[in-house]
């Protein structure tokens, strides 16, 4: 679904309806709220946010029912996911490369919700944003074996590509999530230069983006 621009960040529309966050996904031209992250290390490790400074810890995801306190991920390729329980104010920031989504890092996130807040899963909502897409992401056979065939396309005489937004999808579906409270932005980091950046594409100096939630009341 086509995100709505905000002073150079993306925002998810059907979230409007929640006045208690705020959140956004961060592109070349802005960034959301500064946040509290984690030192990202690609694995499936969630943590609870707490009173230790920015990118002290390691991990790839965060969760937190804190007020004021906005939790993020920075990403340029990989999957940002952002996630919120409308019954009990819970949030969580996720940062999920192909090793973080072959670890499970989402459904990590969802269970540590439950765990932490007694959040049930098939009441979050789920925000994916920019990242890259399987029209861009050729990953070795290696890579490829390690996910479901359904989330890999493959043509004769090119190495596989990897869905990765839709092998979170899926993840977070077989975790409890309802597919209409998943919502996408559909938007290829490699593919819009102008928009993002992209490890990919520039290896020797990508850049980040920040993508924030903050639990307000």
């Amino acid at each position: 679904m086509a995100f709505r621009e905000a002073g150079g960040v993306l925002l998810c529309p059907p979230w409007d309806r929640f006045s208690w966050q705020k959140h956004g996904f961060g592109t070349r031209n802005a960034n959301p709220l500064p946040a509290l992250t984690l030192r990202q290390v690609h694995s499936g490790d969630v943590l609870l946010a707490g009173d230790f400074a920015d990118r002290e810890c390691e991990g790839d995801a965060l969760v937190t029912t804190e007020i004021n306190r906005p939790i993020g991920v920075r990403t340029a390729d990989c999957v940002p996911v952002l996630l919120l329980d409308p019954g009990t104010r819970a949030v969580a920031a996720v940062h999920a490369g192909w090793r973080g989504t072959a670890a499970s890092i989402v459904s990590n996130a969802i269970e540590e919700m439950q765990r932490a807040f007694a959040s049930q899963p098939c009441e979050l909502e789920a925000a994916i944003g920019p990242c890259i897409r399987v029209c861009c992401y050729e990953v070795s056979d290696d890579v490829a074996a390690r996910f479901p065939e359904a989330n890999i396309r493959r043509s004769a005489g090119s190495r596989p590509h990897l869905d990765l937004a839709a092998a979170n999808r899926d993840q977070m579906i077989r975790s409890g999530l309802a597919p209409e409270h998943i919502f996408d932005c559909e938007l290829c980091t490699f593919c819009r230069a102008e928009l993002f950046y992209s490890y990919r594409r520039e290896p020797a100096d990508p850049g980040r983006m920040l993508s924030a939630i903050c639990r307000l009341a």
